[in-house]
């Protein structure tokens, strides 16, 4: 089935901030339409006035009906969708010890059931041409960070998640990639640190002290991660390319993490530990 206009359209989900909305911003100048996922009425329209191609599509990916709602809109609207970039997420930080089940529960509901499940909604429409699924992962996913492993382990799980996809869809001519950042320059730092979990006062002095330089640690990386633009442009290659990379690791501190992920465990804690100034 062809769109009766010729537009393509492509469907990015957590599309209020951060990289989504460069993304949308990216394929809207590329000459895409760009469904952008928001989950309330001011971000839809802060992103409505940035481009003429960009529709704002009211979407929780961890809400089973508003994501039926949001792909009956889709359909609705008959433009030919090309893709779907999964990109909603949240990050929940803490010592595993004392880490409230609810937060590594509303962790993997976001990052990774959430993807699923729009994947899923969008599928129908995605079989109907040749299209792209893209995840947005991160280095996190091969290399698990301490005190941040909620937001690793839910990373791990969308990167085995899209290799088994990409064998799944192979003969419906649907590529399925992900993109694997370093450090990006977005709100999900301060975000997560605002979601770190208190400590309670029975807590080790040596748990105090890796959460202080945790929160030193993200503050620099904040400061000089990659710009959200780099990732949005390699994002609308992957979707536009003629044979797109299954996995794109985007910057050196991402490839630096990727080579200690093959390290042996004893040098890759010591090497870990150091990065970090953990104790």
């Amino acid at each position: 089935m062809s769109s009766p206009t010729g537009e393509r359209a492509v469907v990015v989900t957590g599309a209020s901030t951060g990289i989504g909305a460069a993304i949308v911003i990216a394929l809207a100048r590329a000459g895409i339409v760009a469904y952008a996922g928001v989950r309330n009425d001011a971000d839809a329209e802060r992103l409505r006035a940035l481009h003429a191609s960009v529709r704002p599509l009211r979407l929780d990916v961890t809400d089973a009906d508003s994501i039926a709602a949001a792909a009956r809109d889709v359909r609705a609207q008959g433009l030919a969708l090309i893709g779907l970039v999964n990109n909603a997420g949240v990050a929940f930080a803490g010592p595993l010890e004392y880490l409230p089940l609810e937060n590594l529960r509303r962790q993997f509901e976001v990052n990774c059931f959430g993807a699923i499940a729009a994947t899923q909604a969008f599928l129908p429409l995605l079989h109907e041409r040749p299209s792209r699924i893209v995840f947005i992962g991160s280095v996190s996913g091969r290399v698990p960070m301490p005190y941040i492993a909620p937001y690793s382990a839910s990373k791990f799980a969308l990167r085995a998640i899209a290799d088994a996809l990409r064998v799944e869809l192979r003969p419906a001519r649907i590529d399925v990639c992900l993109i694997e950042p370093g450090s990006v320059a977005t709100p999900i730092f301060s975000k997560g640190r605002e979601m770190l979990s208190p400590l309670p006062d029975a807590a080790p002095a040596y748990y105090r002290t890796a959460i202080a330089a945790l929160i030193r640690g993200t503050q620099a990386e904040e400061r000089g991660g990659m710009p959200v633009e780099r990732v949005a442009n390699i994002v609308v290659r992957t979707l536009t390319e003629r044979k797109p990379k299954a996995h794109r690791i985007v910057g050196l501190p991402a490839r630096i993490g990727a080579a200690l992920a093959l390290l042996p465990p004893a040098l890759h804690d010591r090497f870990m530990r150091a990065m970090m100034r953990l104790p």
